[in-house]
């Protein structure tokens, strides 16, 4: 008879269960928080901070009576203590280096489409740099102005000089 109220109950699908409600945080402070938090860790005054620490916790469990060590244990307390602190700061810097990389992310997205549109921009100038250079092409240049005044000039010359001896009846002008 339990199995087959196993097998009832297996078959049934379970009853929504009540989740207790979670707090709501916002996760862009907590995550600027544990970037200060990871920046902290990573310079040379928490290292000097926490060198302090640890030669002022040995020294004063070596050297000072035994009622007044607060780490009757050699060193365990000690080790306790830093373990919890690194407990603490990895998960930290984790979270800190997963902000840096989400941010990097956009910022390559942004430089990506930068880029595209300079290159889009640039494309777009060197076509119309190419199509102006086709325009000149075809426009008159100044040297070919020139020659062509010239050519004009030495055409209507001769058209004078012909004139010239035709009303004279072909003679030949007196020097």
């Amino acid at each position: 008879m339990a199995r087959e109220a196993r097998r009832r109950s297996l078959d049934q699908p379970f009853e929504a269960r009540r989740r207790v409600p979670r707090r709501a945080y916002d996760p862009d402070t907590f995550g600027r928080v544990s970037e200060r938090i990871a920046r902290f860790i990573g310079s040379w005054r928490f290292i000097a901070y926490m060198t302090t620490f640890v030669i002022t916790w040995v020294l004063w469990n070596s050297l000072a009576p035994d009622r007044l060590r607060y780490d009757p244990w050699p060193f365990i307390g000690l080790t306790l203590v830093l373990s919890l602190q690194a407990s603490y700061a990895a998960p930290l810097i984790l979270l800190a280096q997963n902000r840096q990389s989400d941010r990097d992310r956009v910022q390559y997205d942004q430089d990506r489409d930068r880029d595209e549109r300079s290159i889009a921009d640039t494309e777009y100038l060197v076509r119309e740099v190419a199509a102006l250079r086709i325009t000149l092409g075809e426009v008159a240049t100044r040297d070919f102005l020139r020659s062509e005044l010239r050519d004009l000039a030495e055409e209507l010359a001769d058209q004078d000089v012909r004139a010239d001896e035709s009303s004279r009846g072909g003679r030949a002008a007196p020097i």
